[in-house]
């Protein structure tokens, strides 16, 4: 497969598809093409989408991308990655039997704390290197058997989102210890199933996929679909990894070195380790990385660029964000004492919250939008401050920070970032973290290189490295009041999710 010129590396982020078609002798995207789908909201706080939107937007992208020069017979490999968590629920002939529900959907705390008392809180983080969160699968799981009966009982399969793309690609059901490892059904020190909480759960394992290294073949393009993408029949499709392990490869985050920033319509701040980690407070959750016996600790916080979205869509008058970012940077830091906290979809770290509210705080008649585009901005940071410092805490020096994502294009928001972090921040020569750390893993298992490793030593560049401004000194004093800000308005938010759930509909 190494003598073939290219892989692919396909993203089913939530937006929409990103197919990459990477060169495997130097690492260049050659082509690309995306896709969008809607997410659903039928009531506050859930989130969902139809899996077979992801299935033609990955249709359309790589129908796109073999519409120029690259022919398919010259793809080695597909590599895949997509958003975490999400919950497809299939019957025995693999029809889904209810809308995916997503990785932000907030409904399942009741479920969360039945998965505490049940297995132990303490036990569970042992277990899966982190405490149940309402957008994690098992949850989910607890919700549907509780809530839709019947679909549970016809419930046959379980697969996350990339994994219902690939099982379209292949037949397969399949799943990477990566993604598998955010389910908190997977044990982290075997990397495989946990027989203990699938037991005390009442979860019948022959639901759940086999679990794989993430750069390994899993299956091949069948005829259906090759007929749908123009792929070549036979092609092989590996396992892929979770879209922030895949990031993690494309970011070069193999050891505690270096520390990496996804600022995507989430926001993750991720640091490798290599022994299974446990936080027992909770607060830093452990993953499995795409690299075979090594792993990922992560701090989330649900909207970051999504914050900067809400922005433009509803008070950005019609710009696009270049010129929001524009206005807001000549706003002095601290934007005269107006805050924004960003839990417009409730939060996971460090405060697992599904009634946590965004919020304007410190609001006058001084301030116009361009303060309330800066404090959004600065607000996003300061969470992922938050992320930042529990990695700090768990005892990994911080001295340089990679950031990626769509908030990383911005110069503007790179420099807010390494004076809120007081550390350097460099961007990467790799634009499309998710895609192309599936690409790399690709590359893997083509032969290309022999190790995950290998390639992102060969392919990760650090480029544009700022250091923090004088303004650092100002962003010291602005955290240290913005973090108060969460503990006092905690219980305003409990307080407005029970009137929203109780009133008539």
């Amino acid at each position: 497969m190494a003598d073939q010129p290219y892989v692919l590396g396909i993203d089913i982020g939530t937006g929409g598809a990103r197919v990459l078609v990477i060169d495997q002798l130097d690492g260049s995207v050659v082509a690309a093409a995306s896709s969008t789908y809607a997410v659903q909201r039928p009531q506050p706080t859930w989130s969902e989408q139809d899996p077979q939107d992801w299935w033609r937007g990955c249709c359309e992208a790589i129908r796109e991308v073999l519409a120029g020069d690259v022919r398919a017979s010259d793809i080695a490999a597909i590599g895949l990655s997509g958003q975490m968590h999400g919950l497809v629920a299939l019957d025995a002939n693999s029809e889904v039997l209810r809308p995916a529900i997503l990785w932000n959907d907030q409904r399942t705390a009741t479920q969360c704390q039945s998965m505490h008392d049940a297995v132990g809180q303490d036990q569970l983080i042992a277990i899966t290197g982190k405490p149940a969160m309402t957008g994690f699968t098992a949850p989910k799981l607890l919700w549907m058997r509780e809530h839709e009966a019947d679909s549970y009982s016809r419930m046959r399969h379980v697969l996350l989102p990339k994994d219902y793309v690939r099982l379209q690609l292949t037949g397969v059901h399949a799943i990477d210890v990566a993604d598998a490892s955010g389910t908190s059904l997977l044990d982290l020190s075997t990397r495989d199933w946990s027989s203990e909480i699938l037991s005390t759960l009442d979860v019948d394992p022959d639901i759940l996929p086999a679990v794989h290294e993430c750069s390994q073949v899993v299956g091949s393009v069948h005829a259906a679909a090759a007929n749908d993408t123009g792929l070549a029949e036979g092609t092989p499709v590996i396992a892929g990894a979770s879209d922030q392990a895949a990031a993690g490869v494309a970011c070069g985050i193999a050891d505690a070195s270096v520390v990496s920033v996804n600022l995507g319509t989430s926001g993750v701040v991720f640091a490798a380790r290599s022994e299974a980690p446990c936080d027992p407070s909770g607060g830093l959750h452990g993953y499995c990385h795409a690299i075979a016996e090594a792993w990922h600790v992560m701090g989330v916080m649900l909207s970051a660029g999504e914050s900067l979205q809400w922005f433009r869509d509803a008070l950005g008058q019609g710009e696009g964000y270049e010129r929001i970012i524009e206005g807001a940077a000549n706003i002095a830091p601290g934007c005269q004492g107006l805050s924004f906290l960003p839990y417009l979809s409730g939060e996971r770290t460090p405060h697992a919250d599904p009634n946590a509210r965004g919020a304007f705080v410190g609001l006058c008649a001084s301030h116009d939008r361009h303060h309330l585009a800066r404090a959004v901005l600065e607000g996003v940071l300061l969470g992922l401050r938050d992320c930042l410092e529990l990695v700090r805490s768990d005892g990994q020096a911080v001295d340089v920070v990679r950031m990626t994502g769509g908030g990383a294009r911005s110069a503007t928001w790179r420099q807010m970032a390494a004076d809120v972090f007081g550390v350097p921040v460099c961007s990467v020569n790799v634009s499309d973290g998710s895609g192309y750390g599936a690409g790399l893993l690709a590359m893997v298992a083509s032969g290309r290189f022999d190790s995950v490793p290998e390639a992102m030593a060969a392919s990760v560049l650090e480029q544009d490295r700022l250091e923090p401004s004088a303004d650092s000194a100002t962003y010291e004093h602005v955290y240290e009041q913005w973090r108060g800000l969460y503990p006092a308005l905690a219980p305003a938010f409990a307080e407005a999710t029970i009137a929203t759930s109780s009133s008539p509909t």
